[in-house]
């Protein structure tokens, strides 16, 4: 076995808390790394298989559990950076990559030996002598080779081992055509008239965008969300709103080498296929095993519910719109290029705010700190900026995580600002999962990736209130991660069902709209002047603002997802757009347009890990709703509920959700909380 000792990937890390040495780390290491640490694991695996000792928890379950971790390291880096810094030369790896570790992660599934061992201890041993953590982990285990095909034949092994490995291709080239698609699109702007409406901050940015391009006295708007959003809610030319919207809904749709719609039908098509191979009717019913949700029909239930409640209120809100829309001269059917545009300016007239008013108050490192105040306020922990981690990007910063003794918590990376090499919208994600070894707390490092406006000459980045959400939703997963205090890395922090990872980032949102959140942060980025009351107070009412018709817009992604993915076979369609049309006919309130489709580029459910789970964004909104109503009854900074809520975090997913959720709350999760707030009640 050859060790390449110059390949940074493979040798343990020198700098403080082993953070990576992302400036050491080239291309090129990528693939011998990954391809030396595989084998590295391979010869772990096999040395559990072939123990002669009968089987037990330690020798097998947590031998297990310790394998691979350098597998896991170098991936972590590759896939982050492919989504956060990438180019064609790391596309190509990443694409080389995927299917070495879905081969890898089946080498390790299908090996008889080993699930021999583990389904000795499954089978064998005294469940009473373990922890909950160490139960919960023998069940995981079990549970994990069994669903990935350990009881099945050689013959239906080898097709598994086909299926995910073409999967794991396809859903990396869906993802590059995706961001291939959002890149290659720019509205050029050239004369003055075709920016009207656009706020003096959007013109700026713009106007920047087309200097990096070498297109100096032009404006530039693309379709990464800094840009495009802006434009559609205020650009008074409305067949520019068209034309941009036209192509934002229609990347990775068009007849092009960038088309995902068989790769969407084929994604589809292979995870039909293995669920049926491992015994479930589709493929939602596999991945729902494994939910809050527990299987289609209740998920269904779920969303018919909330249609159900909200579409009255979503058809009273789009009557006023159009009639808003009316009184200022508008004929005709509002289109979905039109619903931002006249939404924004019926929100600035009847709550005389906007975008523009607040911007000024949330400048990005204010609202950062503020982000902070607030964990160190619920959990007391502190942020410390440190300046000798190595970063992937010079816009990249780190902070180190303490708890109030002083103790290391973790290392957190910000990466908040657009960028060619960067895919479109916001992340959480991990370098590093924490776990003890030895008794010893391995801290996690945790990485915040946005797509915020840049600052301009003279002014810092200004937040969009839906930014400064956004932000605080983003650090929620990150507090997640960073405050997991668990023995085993495979249930640390975010590994958790995802239908409840999203509890932890969504409650944090909302601070955003309390007053004795906002007055620690939202000050005038000139004058230092408080974000004033009866700005807070519209704040508060913009809450529910078309939350009717965004409720809708939102259940429509979960009924598209699970028209993909609760079904035996994949949809069948002459077209793409036809077939979306008669799935989302329940909510959808707006005339279609041709030559556009949601599915080409949801990257959340054929690139991401939402697959057959969209709903659970939802799912936690009852969630966060019903827990941030404890809060609101014990005080928004209550140190007490905020180390209760701590501990729900610090648990991961060592216990199951439902369990940790009543611990906290003292019952279960009622739905009312967020339909008061949503205004969805009649």
């Amino acid at each position: 076995m050859k060790t390449d000792i110059h390949n940074p990937l493979l040798v343990e890390s020198e700098h403080p808390f082993a953070a990576p040495d992302f400036p050491a780390i080239q291309t090129e290491h990528y693939l011998p790394a990954l391809q030396e640490a595989i084998e590295r694991a391979k010869a772990e695996i096999d040395a559990i298989a072939q123990n002669p000792a009968t089987p037990d928890f330690a020798n097998t379950i947590e031998a297990l559990e310790r394998a691979g971790k350098q597998v896991n390291r170098i991936a972590s880096i590759l896939f982050n950076l492919n989504s956060a810094e990438t180019n064609d030369a790391l596309q190509a790896v990443a694409r080389e990559a995927s299917p070495l570790l879905a081969a890898y992660s089946n080498d390790i599934m299908l090996h008889e030996q080993l699930f021999a061992r583990i389904r000795h201890v499954w089978e064998h041993c005294d469940k009473s002598q373990l922890t909950a953590e160490q139960q919960m982990l023998l069940t995981q285990t079990y549970r994990q080779f069994v669903r990935n095909g350990a009881l099945l034949s050689e013959a239906d092994k080898a097709t598994l081992r086909q299926i995910d490995e073409e999967k794991a291709r396809l859903s990396v080239q869906f993802g590059e055509n995706v961001l291939k698609e959002t890149n290659d699109f720019i509205l050029v702007l050239e004369l003055e008239e075709e920016l009207a409406g656009l706020p003096e901050w959007a013109v700026e940015a713009a106007r920047q965008e087309a200097e990096k391009r070498n297109m100096p006295g032009k404006w530039v708007i693309t379709l990464q969300a800094p840009s495009f959003m802006p434009f559609m809610q205020y650009a008074e030319r409305r067949d520019l709103r068209e034309k941009l919207y036209r192509a934002y809904a229609s990347r990775a749709y068009r007849n092009n080498e960038h088309n995902n719609v068989e790769i969407a039908r084929r994604i589809a098509e292979l995870r039909a296929q293995r669920a049926q191979l491992l015994g479930y009717p589709t493929h939602a019913h596999f991945v729902l095993e494994e939910r809050m949700a527990q299987n289609p029909a209740r998920v269904q239930a779920f969303l018919d519910e909330l249609a159900q409640k909200a579409k009255p209120v979503a058809i009273r809100q789009m009557s006023e719109l159009e009639k808003y829309a009316e009184s200022l001269g508008f004929e005709g059917q509002l289109q979905r290029w039109d619903i931002s545009f006249y939404a924004e300016k019926l929100k600035k007239h009847r709550f005389e705010i906007d975008d523009d008013l607040l911007k000024p108050y949330f400048p990005l490192p204010q609202v950062l700190s503020g982000a902070f105040e607030v964990a160190g306020r619920l959990y007391g922990i502190r942020f410390q900026k440190r300046n000798d981690i190595p970063v992937y990007h010079e816009e990249v910063e780190v902070y180190e995580v303490v708890d109030a003794d002083g103790t290391h918590l973790g290392l957190l990376y910000t990466d908040f600002h657009p960028r060619e090499g960067k895919r479109s919208g916001a992340w959480m994600t991990t370098f590093r999962e924490q776990y003890k070894e030895d008794g010893k707390r391995i801290s996690p490092l945790v990485s915040i990736v946005c797509n915020f406006t840049r600052p301009t000459q003279g002014k810092p980045s200004l937040l969009t209130f839906n930014e400064v959400t956004t932000l605080f939703h983003e650090f929620g997963h990150a507090l997640h991660a960073l405050l997991s205090d668990v023995t085993y890395e495979s249930l640390s922090g975010t590994n958790v069902y995802w239908d409840f990872v999203e509890l932890p980032s969504q409650i944090m949102e909302n601070w955003c709209y309390e007053a004795e959140c906002l007055a620690l942060f939202a000050k005038h980025y000139e004058s230092g002047e408080l974000l004033p009351m009866e700005y807070v107070e519209k704040i508060k009412a913009l809450g529910k603002f078309m939350e009717g018709y965004q409720t809708l817009r939102q259940l429509g992604f979960g009924y598209l997802d699970m028209a993909w993915h609760a079904v035996e076979q994949p949809p069948v369609f002459d077209k793409l757009e036809d077939f979306e049309r008669e799935v989302l006919t329940p909510v959808d309130l707006l005339p279609p347009v041709e030559g556009t489709a949601i599915s080409t580029a949801f990257s959340h459910i054929f690139s991401g890990g939402y697959s057959a789970g969209y709903y659970s964004y939802k799912w936690a909104e009852v969630l966060d709703a019903d827990a941030f109503a404890l809060f609101r009854e014990k005080g928004i900074f209550d140190r007490q509920t905020g180390l209760a809520f701590r501990r729900l975090l610090a648990a991961g997913g060592s216990r199951h959700p439902m369990e940790l959720y009543k611990e906290f709350r003292g019952h279960e999760p009622s739905v009312e909380p967020l339909l008061r707030r949503a205004g969805l009640l009649e």
